[in-house]
């Protein structure tokens, strides 16, 4: 069985132009970046702006377990398959970060023979976009400290500075630092950490952003920390937002690949959902809706983070609503959050595929409560078996949900047909209203709670002394009334990533509240959520090279 490495290495691409081309961007829109991938100049949308925009659908998952869901590879099989069938589909999707890809995780590029390509490329370097931000982030950060330095003018409290540097790498030594240590030419010493770059606010505000003129302003409405009266320090007052914009001005613009089969895919962003709001830009896929009659974009992880964040936050800000939701979920996955150990899995287990669906129908449920369609997408495995198969669908009959059987991993777009045809019928002549889960403008405490309860079935919300305090703090600044991003582990409902299935009875506890005042949300920690991944005992890396001619070997 060859590798996804090797099925890509294997594809013969169509030249970047000829994908252009077919979608309808003109050459002169077109900055290419090789034979195989290129940037969309943002010009375009001037002369889109006429255009109807397409039906968005949004792929979404199950709580996540390390059995595996295949969220990307559903996405990129099912704009494959909409092609197939006569649709004009365009995918839109967010770009890896090199801390998984080194790690444990992996990548971002699909699977099988539902991938985009190159694959190298777009899991490593790719245009660049993770090193302008990284660039920018850490611009500021060398800003605030030279301010002080240099007389500290603005009277920045060194001890409350908020604003940590950041490199794109899982690295848990960088997580708490001291700077500025050598004596008077080097500064003051202050504590500081480092965050993966995904994690960063610029990140955040490149996403958000819809406009580099709107780039440029939420950059200085960034809030570094406080002065020595407790007041906001914010970018604008150190002047900065112009140089920082300056290194995101190529990085603002969507990056345009093509899958295996040729489908258009504009794939750019790429925040994490459990510690960032995880959708791709506004721009990249406003920018799809333009292009395609249907466009197919994910959400990180599970609804319960993803797509929560996805309709409460990028909703928010881009004017954009989704017409339909395909909820992924694997028998193998099911069958863990029934009970099953992992090394169990290959064994054949009806009763716990159906102890399972507690937490499959609970991610349909987040999403009907935003007032929208949902498709089950069961991602096959060729050790499910099909008593295993038929108490899902007995399962998903009785919910009233309807489900999709697809195989894109083996046979790309022809394993997702019927997938297909389901989407392009429960998107035809919708008209879905938008539904928040609160409102902007209620107290910060009220925001969690209604998302602790409506969408993690959990009971309340506790807060430690310290985030009480923060809340406070914004409460004081008026920087109170944004959108709540939470930050939590993917691995549960709850914030116990030992809890699976829908836990019931429990609390989340709020350690840490800051405004992401750029980005326009309020970030709400829970437990020890790590916003510096580490590596694992055997990082993926240690499966990795490079031939004398060039060739990537073991990039999964």
């Amino acid at each position: 069985m060859l590798s996804d490495i090797e099925i890509a290495q294997q594809n013969v691409m169509e030249p970047i132009t000829t994908i252009a081309d077919n979608c309808g961007i003109k050459p002169e829109e077109l900055e290419q970046y090789g034979h195989y991938k290129a940037k969309v100049s943002l010009d375009i949308f001037n002369r889109l702006k006429d255009r109807p925009d397409g039906k968005l659908v949004l792929v979404t998952a199950i709580t996540p377990t390390p059995a595996g869901e295949g969220k990307s590879t559903t996405s990129i099989g099912l704009g494959q398959a909409l092609n197939k069938i006569g649709k004009n589909a365009i995918i839109a999707l967010r770009e890896p970060s090199l801390g998984p890809v080194f790690g444990i995780k992996g990548g971002a590029a699909g699977g099988g023979y539902a991938q985009v390509v190159p694959m190298e490329d777009i899991n490593l370097h790719f245009t660049g976009d993770m090193h302008a931000i990284t660039a920018a982030n850490n611009l500021l950060a060398a800003m605030i400290d030279n301010h002080v330095h240099q007389g500290n003018e603005l009277r920045i409290d060194v001890r409350q500075v908020s604003w940590r540097r950041v490199m794109d790498m899982n690295d848990r030594a960088l997580r708490h630092v001291t700077v500025g240590l050598g004596g008077k030419v080097c500064g003051f010493p202050r504590e500081d950490g480092f965050m993966i770059t995904v994690a960063s606010e610029i990140m955040a505000i490149l996403c958000l952003a819809t406009s580099l003129e709107d780039l440029k302003r939420r950059f200085g409405n960034i809030v570094i920390g406080c002065n020595l009266d407790g007041d906001p320090v914010y970018v604008h007052q150190l002047g900065c937002e112009g140089a920082m914009a300056m290194l995101m001005k190529d990085a603002i613009k969507p990056n345009l690949v093509q899958t295996l089969e040729h489908t258009p895919a504009i794939v750019h962003g790429g925040p994490f959902a459990n510690i960032a709001h995880g959708c791709n830009s506004i721009l990249a896929t406003k920018l799809a809706l333009k292009l395609g009659d249907i466009v197919i974009t994910e959400a990180g992880f599970g609804a319960d983070l993803g797509a929560e964040k996805f309709l409460d936050i990028k909703c928010h800000y881009g004017d954009i609503y989704p017409d339909a939701v395909v909820l992924v979920a694997t028998i193998r996955a099911l069958k863990m959050h029934g009970g099953v150990a992992k090394k169990d899995l290959g064994i054949e287990n009806p009763k716990a595929v159906g102890e399972g669906f507690v937490n499959l129908a609970k991610q349909v449920e987040n999403m009907r409560a935003f007032g929208l369609p949902v498709l089950v997408a069961i991602n096959k495995f060729a050790t499910d078996t099909p008593a295993e198969i038929d108490m899902l669908l007995q399962k998903c009959d009785s919910y009233g949900v309807d489900v999709t059987l697809n195989e894109c991993w083996e046979k790309g777009g022809a394993g997702g047909i019927d997938m297909a045809k389901q989407v392009a019928a429960m998107v035809e002549g919708t008209d879905i209203k938008p539904v928040m889960m609160y409102d902007v403008n209620e107290p910060i405490p009220t925001k969690i709670e209604k998302v602790v309860q409506r969408i993690y079935g959990g009971n309340g919300v506790e807060f430690t002394p310290n985030a009480k305090k923060q809340i406070q703090q914004l409460e004081a600044w008026g920087l109170d009334k944004l959108p709540v991003c939470m930050a939590k582990t993917q691995y549960s409902l709850s914030d116990d990533p030992t809890l699976l299935g829908a836990p019931k009875d429990f609390t989340i506890t709020v350690q840490d509240v800051r405004v992401a005042n750029g980005a326009g949300f309020i970030v709400c920690q829970t437990s020890n959520i790590m916003v510096m991944p580490g590596l694992p005992k055997k990082p993926a890396a240690l499966a990795m090279d490079v031939t004398e001619d060039g060739k990537i070997t073991g990039l999964f």
